[in-house]
């Protein structure tokens, strides 16, 4: 079977095209800003404009037509209201117009779902994005989560750090990059609460100890990727010792630190487990993604009628009943 995904929870459009066992396409645009942050209006606005050349590609990549769909999976939540409405109203409009059965998908969800494409089959997956920062696993038929933040998601604190400092969005490549060439580590605060974590304290410190203009930026990146990136590896380890799962996968769009990368692996080879992060087109916001979810939804006996294809800006990870495992 072909599913076509569509993702739009936020700053970037995504289409994908997969099988249950291969990609076939999976293009992308991202709206970028180099002051201040994404406003909803303007993410939507973007994707409206990009939504029908991104499907035209992602066809034509895929050598396919429409009609050689078999079923359309779009990002339901959680995410921006206007972005979501925007890719829902596309996919509803597809399954219409072509006669396609439509899936509603859980963004969360979708990227430790892409993983089992490359064998993976029980993780405890870390999950770091802009929006998002949660240790989820499946326990009981539900994605439980196991922590998350209480405040911002990493991605955004390491994209409003980069911001602070002048160096525009997204900003995490250019953070890892000064990082790199940090010498000296500055204590910054380091939050876990539970299995929960928080990165307010360390963004506002950082920012602080930035407008003193006593501390190298490069010092500063540095200390703020090891100090939020130990926390989350914390979390991550005692839910593997918690779940006695065998496998963790990092994701979301912060997987692409390497640094971040080093520490969980660390962690999983020092426990015996394997680890896994997926190519970083399959890490970031992706419609590949969403296509592979849906399918698999579809294809354990998931079925929506139109009405159930209201979007959901605060969509849960544990609020969705896993049937199709």
């Amino acid at each position: 079977m072909i599913a076509l995904g569509i993702e739009g929870t936020a700053h970037t459009l995504g289409v994908g095209i997969v099988t249950e066992e291969n990609v076939l396409s999976n293009v992308f645009d991202t709206l970028t800003t180099e002051r201040g942050g994404i406003h909803p209006k303007e993410a939507a606005e973007h994707h409206a404009r990009l939504l029908k050349p991104l499907l035209r590609k992602a066809l034509q990549t895929a050598g396919i037509t429409i009609d050689d769909v078999d079923v359309i999976a779009f990002s339901q939540g959680p995410g921006l209201g206007p972005a979501l409405r925007v890719v829902a109203t596309a996919a509803r409009a597809l399954s219409i117009r072509h006669g396609k059965p439509i899936v509603g998908v859980n963004h969360c969800i979708a990227h430790v779902e892409i993983t089992k494409m490359f064998g993976i089959r029980d993780p405890v997956g870390l999950y770091v994005s802009g929006g998002n920062t949660q240790v989820i696993a499946l326990e009981g038929r539900r994605y439980r989560v196991f922590g998350e933040t209480l405040d911002i998601g990493i991605g955004n604190a390491i994209d409003t750090f980069a911001r602070e400092l002048g160096i525009g969005f997204p900003g995490g490549p250019k953070i890892e990059e000064l990082a790199r060439r940090g010498e000296r580590y500055v204590e910054l605060p380091y939050t876990v609460k539970g299995m929960d974590l928080s990165f307010s304290g360390i963004l506002t410190e950082a920012v602080r100890k930035y407008r003193t203009g006593r501390y190298r930026v490069e010092d500063l990146a540095y200390s703020f990727q090891e100090t939020a990136f130990a926390a989350l590896v914390e979390v991550t380890e005692r839910a593997l010792a918690h779940t006695g799962k065998e496998e963790v996968v990092l994701v979301g769009g912060v997987a692409a630190n390497n640094r971040l990368r080093e520490m969980v692996g660390i962690m999983a080879e020092d426990r015996g487990v394997r680890f896994f992060v997926p190519p970083y087109d399959l890490c970031r916001d992706n419609g590949a993604m969403i296509a592979y979810t849906g399918l698999r939804m579809y294809m354990g006996g998931v079925r929506f009628s139109l009405e159930d294809t209201v979007v959901k800006q605060k969509f849960r990870t544990d609020e969705v009943e896993v049937t199709w495992e």
